[in-house]
């Protein structure tokens, strides 16, 4: 799994973006896919997301995804969920020692938050919907409702596709235009005519910067351009794959 400097740091806080290596699907899906939406066999993505579990300090059943559907709605786990009874959020705040909050991934923005001094974490799915529709600043809204003040919050973005590998059309770009004008710097012209590359990575700092997060880390790395590293929905798209796996990005209070 691959780690953010600044969360690293933090006393008593564990976290991890996991990469696909280190799990026991094979095919499209190899190895470590944490999807429970994916076709891979069922029982291989229950022994991969336990040994996520495992690196993060906690038991399987404590470590916990939602049903994501692309909002801005936010979860306050109080205590574990089955998987059947998982809630449809798209970013989770806990103070909850021992258990680990995830957000599933394949080009999305993995973003995990901390505050360390009010024993309050996050994470949040930030994909294009889910950003444009305020998923950030809900999930910040939520940590300081549990104590959390966003001055100390520490936030990073783990991998995610970037601008170079990203090609959107004119509507999507007419969408961003709409909500502000000032959204057409996150936008580079394409070699395809009436579409653009979109930057996400610069489009989620930016919404973190208005939302007053000072203490801000991105990894920088993009699940399209490394095939053997990550899983990409876009890569398998063009690639013509029947499926593709899904990455973790977890943070758990070790106390």
């Amino acid at each position: 799994m691959l780690q953010a400097l600044l969360l690293s740091e933090l006393a008593g806080v564990r976290h991890g973006f996991f990469t696909r290596s280190g799990g026991v699907s094979h095919g499209v899906y190899a190895t470590l896919n944490g999807g429970t939406g994916s076709n891979d066999a069922p029982d291989n993505v229950e022994e991969n997301r336990a040994r996520m579990a495992i690196a993060l300090g906690v038991t399987p059943n404590r470590f916990l995804t939602a049903y994501q559907i692309h909002s801005p709605d936010v979860v306050v786990v109080e205590e574990p969920w089955t998987h059947d009874r998982r809630p449809r959020a798209d970013a989770m705040v806990t103070r909850l020692p021992r258990l680990a909050i995830g957000v599933s991934t394949a080009d999305c923005g993995p973003l995990l938050f901390a505050d360390a001094e009010a024993h309050v974490i996050g994470a949040a799915h930030a994909g294009w919907r889910g950003a444009l529709a305020g998923v950030i600043e809900a999930a910040i809204a939520a940590m300081e409702k549990l104590g959390a003040e966003r001055s100390r919050i520490a936030t990073a973005l783990g991998p995610t596709i970037r601008q170079p590998n990203y090609e959107v059309g004119s509507e999507f770009v007419e969408r961003f235009l709409a909500a502000d004008a000032d959204n057409e710097r996150f936008f580079k012209p394409s070699t395809s005519s009436g579409h653009a590359m979109f930057d996400l990575g610069g489009y989620i700092a930016e919404r973190l910067q208005r939302a007053g997060i000072t203490n801000f880390e991105d990894l920088g790395l993009c699940t399209y351009a490394e095939p053997e590293r990550f899983f990409s929905y876009r890569r398998t798209t063009k690639l013509g794959e029947p499926d593709y796996g899904r990455h973790i990005n977890a943070i758990a209070l070790a106390d």
